[in-house]
């Protein structure tokens, strides 16, 4: 899909690009961006937690919920209090780096402990201020326990090209539904240690866009979002999915899942996979051996009526013969039928219209197939081309040049790399 970019740029779209196979390739995505109330910051983490490793012992889902408390309260810190140049990750990561713990000293307190306890005075009722103080209701050696859970499930922002790359957003993922936009996200199909990262995106992105169909444009986005997910089964748990599935048609937004097989889509979505495919409009199946996606094909494609004849003939002294006519039903395509499909066929169900059997589009014949680098290598994508942001004057371009004064003194570069503010009895 992305070899379709200089087309997209030919018909006046906005690319942007998130690429977590190489950082350098893709634009900024800082997920600290899309927050703007306290609900988004329980997205966010419950997100986090859906996508990430370490999440609990022996099936006691106590340390997750404590580690929900911390991550809701230090981002929910971070939102409200940090300058926006530190609200990322790599704030949260620093804070809790600055979380020591003494066993043998349970009133002993913490850089981040000071900061709450000074944001405690100033505004009790603080959502951030809430959260930490049940946090903090777990003993010392428990406390430790969580922390060494958070900083083994946190371990990939130890990364410097992920902290560059969530430093801050170029993504403006709340603008999709205002204008024409083509939005790339690159993922490993090997590894999928960053794919936590387009979880993400993806939860935003419908979130962000479904509050502003309601609040801005009165139910319905200007311009339909189509989100192709490709490999859907591999971007991670996209929380509440099988809702969004059945809510963001309403508002112009529409999402094709493609997948290898149903049954990836039942092991990320468990009971709710029934409920996601139940409100796709349309399915095609371009073939496959998977036995639990052959069967549910064959169930939904039903049955076809057969004429069934039977003849017998008896030898004696006399021979007499029979004839037994019945209707029969047989499986429109059996399973051992779909397993061995023709690689040209396919099988698509439209809503309302029962199931038939199609040949796939040869996609050298689309009109648009010359623009592709399959077609013309010189049509090639170049990403690293398009994400340079060197500015390439022409001599019948205006611009105009502003001359500002930027003090250099040691302590303000100093204070600017502070992840977070300290309490003012802090050095």
């Amino acid at each position: 899909m992305v070899e379709c970019g200089r087309l997209l740029q030919k018909e006046e779209y906005r690319i942007k690009i998130l690429n977590t196979i190489n950082f350098k390739k893709s634009m900024h995505y800082n997920p600290f961006a899309y927050i703007h109330s306290e609900k988004d910051i329980l997205k966010l983490v419950t997100t986090l937690l859906a996508n990430t490793k370490g999440e609990g012992r022996g099936g006691d889902d106590f340390w997750l919920k404590a580690e929900t408390l911390l991550y809701t309260a230090l981002i929910a810190y971070i939102h409200y209090e940090a300058p926006e140049e530190n609200q990322n990750f790599a704030s949260l990561i620093d804070m809790i780096g600055s979380m020591e713990v003494r066993e043998d000293d349970e009133y002993f307190q913490n850089t981040v402990d000071l900061m709450f306890e000074e944001l405690a005075r100033d505004k009790p009722t603080h959502f951030a201020v809430r959260q930490y103080q049940k946090f903090k209701l777990a003993a010392g050696k428990t406390l430790k326990s969580i922390l060494v859970s958070c900083g083994a499930r946190l371990a990939p922002f130890d990364i410097a090209e992920l902290r560059d790359l969530i430093a801050y957003d170029e993504m403006e993922l709340d603008t999709l539904g205002d204008q024409k936009t083509a939005l790339f996200i690159i993922i490993s199909d090997t590894d999928d240690t960053f794919n936590f990262l387009v979880s993400m995106c993806y939860t935003q992105l419908f979130n962000l866009l479904c509050d502003k169909a309601d609040d801005v444009y009165g139910g319905r986005l200007p311009v339909h979002v189509r989100c192709l997910l490709d490999e859907c089964a591999n971007i991670g748990q996209i929380p509440k999915l099988e809702k969004l599935m059945a809510t963001i048609r309403s508002r112009e937004i529409s999402a094709c899942l493609v997948l290898q097989a149903q049954s990836q889509l039942k092991a990320l979505y468990k009971d709710n996979a029934d409920t996601i495919t139940g409100n796709c409009d349309s399915m095609i199946f371009l073939g496959g051996k998977e036995k639990g996606t052959l069967k549910e094909i064959e169930e939904m494609l039903g049955k076809e009526t057969i004429d069934s004849f039977n003849t017998g003939e008896s030898r004696g002294r006399e021979i007499s013969h029979s004839l037994n006519y019945t209707k029969l039903g047989k499986a429109l395509m059996s399973m051992d039928e779909l397993s061995v499909m023709n690689g040209s066929k396919c099988v698509l169900q439209l809503r309302g219209v029962r199931p038939f059997l199609s040949d796939k589009y040869d996609i050298i014949r689309h009109p648009n197939y010359k623009y592709l680098s399959d077609a013309d290598p010189r049509n090639a994508f170049d990403i690293e081309k398009f994400l340079s942001h060197k500015l390439k004057l022409k001599p019948t371009d205006t611009f105009e040049v502003f001359e500002t004064d930027v003090p250099n003194e040691p302590e303000a570069a100093d204070e600017t790399r502070q992840p977070f503010p300290l309490p003012k009895n802090q050095s």
